[in-house]
């Protein structure tokens, strides 16, 4: 049977995402300076080290990266931005069509509940969304091919589940909590928006006062 330490960094070497929400035993380990330095001592003798991601000690997410870089290394990482990329267009449309739905402000970040039974109910009786999420049940990172709301919205969720986006605690409830890679992927967009100076954050406001107008 392996430690908590043990089980953090198997964890870690698969590509997990560690956060309060997925996995509070490890995500509790790592928050201790003195297992974290553990941690990543042995993880450099693999070129490997803990990153995080977050703002504030309870919302900071673990992942691994590497030390150095080599061919093999870049190989890797590159491969991992595109899915990244490829994968972006689909998950922002479906965040900003939750937000809508929810009537809410904020995005959605580590550890918000959504509700699917209720986030159904609400894009069922709006036609505007309907059409948002056939756009994006779609696209292929989802693949649906189906023409009813019901299958679409599950089939999505149940995606965003075996991407680490979402965690589904009590296979009883269709309660999901978000995860700890969705605000890696917000670390994403705000790098690609730096680097090449898209101005997303203006261009988002500017679309969200033309739907006010």
């Amino acid at each position: 049977m392996l430690s908590i330490k043990g089980h953090v960094i198997e964890r870690l070497l698969q590509g997990a995402f560690i956060c309060r929400t997925t996995d509070e035993d490890g995500w509790r380990f790592l928050t201790t300076p003195g297992n974290r330095e553990e941690v990543d001592a042995y993880l450099s003798q693999l070129n490997r080290q803990i990153a995080t991601v977050g703002t504030g000690a309870d919302s900071e997410v673990f992942f691994c990266g590497y030390r150095q870089f080599d061919d093999d290394e870049r190989k890797v990482i590159s491969q991992q931005f595109r899915d990244i990329c490829q994968a972006l267009t689909p998950i922002a449309e479906w965040l900003v069509l939750v937000q809508e739905a929810a009537a809410q402000d904020a995005p959605l970040t580590e550890g918000a509940p959504l509700r699917l039974n209720e986030l159904q109910t609400v894009i069922e009786d709006t036609p505007a969304l309907r059409e948002q999420l056939a756009r994006i049940s779609h696209y292929r990172l989802f693949g649906s091919t189906s023409l009813a709301t019901d299958t679409q919205v599950k089939l999505v969720f149940k995606r965003l589940c075996d991407l680490g986006y979402l965690t589904r605690p009590n296979p009883d409830k269709q309660i999901y909590l978000a995860t700890g890679k969705l605000d890696y992927l917000y670390e994403v967009i705000r790098f690609i928006d730096e680097a090449e100076g898209l101005g997303l954050e203006a261009q988002a406001e500017l679309a969200s006062q033309g739907q006010l107008l």
